[in-house]
């Protein structure tokens, strides 16, 4: 497939958006780092250890402001990126990497969002997790398993916050921002690709000099 000039700037656009999904991700874990100091992953304890984190930790609030926007903003930007490569028509083989790293970038960003639900100990977090976990029980064979899992098994309580925060913390945090290197890697070896691809003038094809113009000599 010819590239054409618009699929060349929205393959450079996309390697942009890419360095600017990698940025967000590493402000949401270097914030997310910084939280963990004073927050305390159990039930009733997790929201007095943001309020204390919000308001009286020196620049808590900042952090605790800084790491929501970035993770929403991870969202966003992951969706458009997606949009991008699709009007690039970034279809061939080697773009298979950029593919499947900026899906499951996509998933584990949300996947992110998905786990924070429950950690602040709202009233909001709470009956929220509690319907979507009637909807993971739902699903055939698994769901009653998933739950387990999530839960600790019984109610939401301790162990249920203990349980999304280690998968938030270590498991999708880590995947999300190995996914994010691995997808702006893909795309630059696209962009080097794409420069190699790219006509190159031959030298017997310059332009030469009118006849009879003075040319200076190049030697001393």
């Amino acid at each position: 497939m010819q590239s054409t000039q618009f699929d060349r700037v929205l393959r450079r656009v996309a390697t942009i958006i890419s360095v600017v999904i990698l940025t967000l991700c590493l402000i949401y874990i270097s914030t997310g780092v910084m939280l963990s100091f004073y927050y305390e992953p159990t039930a009733g304890g997790a929201y007095n250890s943001l309020k204390m984190i919000n308001t009286q930790l020196p620049y808590g609030w900042l952090f605790w402001r800084a790491h929501d926007i970035a993770g929403n903003a991870v969202i966003a930007i992951a969706l458009i990126q997606i949009v991008v490569m699709f009007l690039g028509r970034q279809f061939r083989k080697s773009w298979l990497t950029a593919w499947i790293s900026g899906i499951l970038l996509t998933l584990s960003a949300i996947g992110l969002d998905w786990t924070a639900m429950i950690l602040d100990w709202t009233q909001e977090g709470y009956w929220r997790f509690n319907i979507e976990l009637g909807t993971i029980e739902a699903i055939p064979f698994i769901g009653g398993q998933l739950r387990e899992i999530l839960t600790g098994g019984g109610a939401i309580n301790t162990v249920t916050v203990e349980h999304l925060y280690t998968i938030h913390s270590y498991l999708i945090s880590v995947a999300t921002l190995i996914l994010a290197i691995v997808h702006l890697s893909a795309l630059l070896w696209q962009e080097w690709e794409m420069y190699q691809e790219a006509p190159k003038p031959e030298i017997g094809n310059l332009q030469q000099p009118p006849e009879g113009e003075f040319i200076p000599s190049q030697s001393s």
